[in-house]
């Protein structure tokens, strides 16, 4: 009782607090926080908004989730810190696409290393609505690459608009590899921004078979702008880490998961 009322008096102490436990749990409640740290729900929604506008959690009605770590960096930055884990993902991501496909890629930092990490012999049509990623693909001599046209969007390096949307609409593809911002088992997919959101949706909906790759950080978190459910993804790949939050609540979502490391054997798991 002595370290709540101590955290009472302590609003920057209660707040850290309120960041491990959201770490702990995967989401916050107000009214839980409060009987916690004994101190009223209004106190417990000031905490929540002032680290709500620091960028360290996102706002649901009632209390808070996490967001992921890279939130707000801009895109030559996250690309330049690529980690060991992102790129062994991204290989293995790049083991699924099959000789003759029509594979869509999304705009993103993972998506990017899965390009980068195709077969030098594959022999695929590519489409995206990135600059980035449809530079990488024409690197490769059985590639033949269509890309979106429209109006780039300086966060994601990325086409966005009605021209990028009809395109993506007229094409069936065999695979898409979304890109993931944030992923919550009850919330889906969400977005940082809300330009992007149709583009995926529409990239989605064109796609047999949905691919998402990313590390722990992303798992659970929610950004503002909801893109899909969680069970339009097929099958999801992931770190081996924990805290990442329970792969049991994806897998009855009717997704296939797959963790993998550096330097481990992948672990299968599905429903």
């Amino acid at each position: 009782m002595q370290s709540q009322h101590s955290a009472a008096e302590l609003p920057h102490l209660r707040r850290q607090k309120i960041l491990l436990i959201l770490e702990r749990d995967g989401k916050v409640m107000a009214s839980e926080l409060g009987v916690h740290f004994a101190v009223s729900e209004d106190t417990i929604r000031r905490d929540l908004a002032e680290l709500a506008n620091a960028g360290l959690v996102q706002r649901v009605h009632g209390g808070a989730l996490p967001r992921p770590r890279d939130t707000g960096k801009d895109y030559f930055t996250r690309i330049s810190e690529t980690s060991e884990v992102k790129m062994h993902l991204a290989r293995r991501a790049a083991q699924e696409v099959r000789e003759g496909q029509i594979v869509m890629f999304d705009s993103g930092s993972t998506t990017l290393q899965i390009a980068r990490s195709l077969p030098p012999d594959i022999r695929i049509t590519a489409v995206t609505a990135s600059p980035m990623i449809a530079i990488t693909l024409s690197e490769y001599a059985g590639i033949k690459v269509i890309m979106g046209g429209g109006q780039l969007h300086p966060a994601t390096m990325s086409a966005c608009g009605n021209e990028t949307l009809r395109l993506i609409q007229g094409i069936k593809a065999d695979l898409l590899f979304t890109g993931v911002c944030a992923i919550h088992p009850e919330v889906g997919i969400s977005s940082l921004h809300f330009d992007e959101v149709p583009i995926k949706q529409a990239m989605i909906d064109s796609a047999s078979h949905v691919i998402a790759v990313t590390t722990a950080d992303k798992l659970g978190a929610v950004e503002p702008f909801v893109v899909a459910p969680c069970n339009r993804i097929h099958l999801l790949f992931s770190e081996r880490l924990e805290g990442a939050g329970s792969l049991a609540d994806y897998q009855r979502q009717g997704i296939e998961v797959v963790l993998t490391g550096e330097g481990l054997e992948p672990t299968i798991s599905s429903t």
